[in-house]
């Protein structure tokens, strides 16, 4: 989230909203009457913001970004009005965030996938993973269902009733599946690869043992159902979604030296995505009403 996403979300992380905030004030930001359109980030030195924010001002398009440390944050601070939007999540996330706090923030447009990889140091293919081995997975709620769904679509396990995106361990079909899974923090995925067969491992901890996206075993297709919930989006509150200069930065995302540059800073693994605002409210919706009945 844009990758890492390792945080139980829970109401009470609205009380600080503004704690990891970027940025001085706390009043309410509107991008009408001449103020900024101030949309919360994760990593706004990256040179990606750079290019967009250029882009930006060379239309007339005067945008604030607001760093955040913290992922309980942006969310928070948008329905309170303290942003305009904010782009630094997935939709498997946002739901996650609606349901928890009774919200309805909502998706106005797509960014990329960052492909989840399954990697090893014992195996040179899939192929080679043992029956009975051990493949270790990152135990976040948001990270762990995903990491299954990647075990399934690659062969090694069968996931109860075909898998989602609330996913659980137990829901491993032993007798089905080639291994096991091993949940362990998400940051653990990487050196565990000294103990086990396999790891699935998030884009974030790949660098922490020594591999490149490149090595992956396998990872999850953008293009796959099972993805569909980790696209990355622009998220506004629920009565902002036609605003036509907020569909405008949203374009602007999608230029070509905005993409290049964000590219480079996942390490060349992100899968670009404009799916429509109809359609990411769509799988929203669907993956609250699985939230909603676990």
């Amino acid at each position: 989230m844009n990758r890492r996403i390792t945080l139980t979300l829970t109401a009470a992380g609205a009380a600080a909203v503004l704690a990891a905030c970027g940025g001085g004030d706390t009043e309410t930001a509107s991008g009408d009457s001449g103020d900024p359109i101030r949309i919360g980030v994760v990593g706004s030195s990256e040179d990606y913001w750079t290019a967009f924010t250029e882009l930006a001002d060379e239309e007339g398009i005067d945008v604030e970004l607001v760093n955040f440390t913290d992922y309980t944050q942006p969310n928070p601070a948008l329905s309170q009005g303290q942003l305009d939007l904010n782009q630094f999540q997935h939709l498997q996330y946002l739901a996650a965030y609606n349901v928890a706090n009774d919200d309805d923030l909502t998706p106005i447009g797509a960014t990329a996938i960052y492909p989840l990889g399954l990697y090893s140091q014992q195996h040179q293919s899939l192929e080679d993973i043992p029956e009975g081995g051990e493949v270790a997975i990152p135990n976040d709620e948001t990270n762990q269902a995903r990491a299954l769904l990647v075990l399934q679509d690659a062969g090694l396990i069968t996931l109860e009733g075909g898998g989602s995106s609330t996913s659980l361990p137990s829901d491993v079909v032993e007798e089905e599946s080639r291994v096991s899974v091993t949940p362990v923090a998400a940051e653990q995925t990487a050196t565990a690869l000294n103990s086990v067969d396999a790891s699935v491992i998030n884009n974030d901890f790949v660098a922490d043992a020594g591999l490149e996206p490149t090595d992956a075993l396998y990872q999850d297709q953008a293009d796959s159902p099972g993805a569909r919930p980790y696209i990355n989006v622009w998220v506004a509150r629920s009565d902002e979604v036609d605003n036509e200069t907020f569909q405008r930065l949203v374009e602007l995302y999608h230029s070509p030296e905005v993409e290049e540059a964000s590219s480079q800073a996942s390490g060349g693994t992100a899968v670009f995505t404009d799916n429509p605002s109809d359609e990411l409210s769509e799988i929203l919706d669907g993956i609250q009403t699985d939230l909603a009945a676990h």
